[in-house]
């Protein structure tokens, strides 16, 4: 499942590091999204690994989108879940995709009901 989520960065967190079972060497940073809608929302995402040096190329503020996914897992009968971002991409300042209300003077006008034709009984 993979979901996107559009929001300024409110508030970057410290970076984790350890050594897995494997002996791979690991790092995760989280990190907090509010949202722009009506009601905004705080979200924590976490980012792993080379996608670290990503999240540290925006500063708290910034705008940006998410790509993340949602994971769920359970360890000693509890759940957990994260919400990993897998892509970090700015948000361009220009435009949004909501349809704008231009005039346009060469279109029709809309139809209008004529009181003289209508033949309605009632």
């Amino acid at each position: 499942m993979a979901l996107e989520l559009t929001g300024k960065i409110v508030q970057k967190l410290n970076k984790t590091e350890g050594v897995s079972k494997a002996g791979k060497n690991w790092s995760k940073q989280e990190f907090v999204i509010e949202t722009q809608e009506t009601y905004p929302k705080k979200v924590c995402l976490s980012v792993m690994n080379e996608k670290v040096s990503e999240l540290e190329k925006f500063s708290p503020g910034t705008v940006v989108t998410a790509s993340l996914n949602i994971e769920s897992r359970e360890y000693n009968g509890k759940w957990y879940t994260d919400v990993r971002a897998w892509r970090i991409q700015p948000v361009s300042g220009g435009g949004s995709s909501a349809p704008d209300d231009t005039f346009y003077p060469d279109a029709e006008p809309p139809f209008a009901a004529d009181e003289a034709t209508d033949d309605l009984p009632f």
